[in-house]
Formats: structure tokens, C-alpha cells, sequence
């Protein structure tokens, strides 16, 4: 039973504590570019999601039972580069066979989760906080739907600035970092929370 309490603190704070877009602030690239429409918001997030579980099913078995015992680690970060590219390849294929629309709706920010840094940062943060692999897949699973969660609140966010009569200095760039920095108070004021959650 405490295990299971484990993952589902992992699960949630990596939702809402430490959301890699909110929080750490990896991830603003599609964030910022693919969030002006929510069914985009959702595909992009998704696809993150499920780039962040096909990095992390192949990336922890690589460092634990290839790297290590090679004493290869030092290659890590190229490593995982290269397995998250790989993945993000295949999921463009598929996206390409079975949802052209969206495909076509992502455009280059499908190509551009390949350098996405909150992917390799989930990755390469599951290894140096030594989660086990349970642990890995929950806190990968958490960091995407807090990305998913992410993109969603922003896009509904734009879309009602978009219907605003918004100043001349502030439109644009400005006005959109200004609302993300309102969200990212937001999510850091939930901090205590999780902590608690089984107290």
C-alpha cells in the first residue's frame, strides 16, 4: 500500500507540482507555438505524452543494462537523444497515416518534440532521482499529462485574450508570456498540497 501511495505522490506532483512546462520551464518552444488552438494544444499534448512513456520504456532498460555495466553513462544524453528521435519519427508516421489533420495542424512543431527538452529532461530525471522503472513510467506519465494540462489551460487562456481589447505595448509576445507567467503562479501555489496528500 505504500508503494502505491509512492507512485500516485510521483503522479500527481509531477502533474502539478513540478510541471515541466509551469515549473521548471522546459518544453516553451510548442508551448508557446502550438497553443493558440485547442484541438493543436491537445494533439501536440498527447503526442508529447506519448513521445515522454516510449522514451522512458526504452531509455531506463538502456542506462541500467547497457550503459553501467559498460561504463558508458557519459553517453546518456546522446543516447536518449538518439532513442527519442527515433520515436518521435515513428509516432510522425503514424500520425501521418491515421490523422493527416492533425499531422498537417502540428506541422513543425511535430519534428521539434525531437529536441523538445522536457522529453529528454523527463529521461534523464528519472535516472538521476533513481526511480525504479514503476516509478519511471508514473513520473513520465505525470510530467506529460501536466503538459497536456499545460497546453490545454493555456489555449483556453489565449483563445479569451484573443476576444480582448488587449493595449497596443502589450499585444502579442507580451501579453502571452504575461498570462503563461499568471498560470505558472498558479501552479506553484499548489506546491504543499501533494506533500500532504497522506498525511
Amino acid at each position: 500500500m505504500e508503494g502505491f501511495k509512492n507512485l500516485i505522490v510521483i503522479l500527481l506532483s509531477s502533474v502539478l507540482v513540478n510541471n515541466y512546462v509551469l515549473s521548471r520551464f522546459l518544453g516553451i518552444c510548442p508551448f508557446l507555438g502550438v497553443s493558440k488552438k485547442l484541438n493543436q494544444a491537445v494533439g501536440m499534448g498527447v503526442s508529447v505524452t506519448a513521445v515522454m512513456l516510449l522514451a522512458t520504456f526504452a531509455t531506463w532498460p538502456i542506462q541500467y543494462f547497457v550503459l553501467e555495466p559498460l561504463g558508458l553513462a557519459y553517453l546518456q544524453t546522446i543516447v536518449f537523444i538518439l532513442i527519442i528521435a527515433s520515436l518521435v519519427q515513428i509516432l510522425e508516421i503514424i500520425l501521418k497515416r491515421f490523422s493527416p489533420a492533425l499531422h498537417q495542424g502540428l506541422g513543425v512543431y511535430l519534428p521539434l518534440i525531437t529536441t523538445n527538452c522536457a522529453v529528454l529532461g523527463v529521461a534523464i530525471n528519472n535516472i538521476t532521482d533513481q526511480y525504479t522503472f514503476i516509478e519511471s513510467v508514473f513520473s513520465s506519465l505525470g510530467c506529460g499529462l501536466g503538459f497536456l494540462l499545460a497546453m490545454v489551460l493555456f489555449s483556453g487562456l489565449r483563445s479569451r485574450i484573443d476576444e480582448m481589447e488587449v493595449p497596443d505595448n502589450f499585444r502579442g509576445v507580451a501579453i502571452t508570456l504575461i498570462a503563461a507567467s499568471f498560470i505558472s503562479l498558479a501552479f506553484m501555489g499548489l506546491a504543499g498540497i501533494v506533500d500532504n496528500l497522506f498525511a
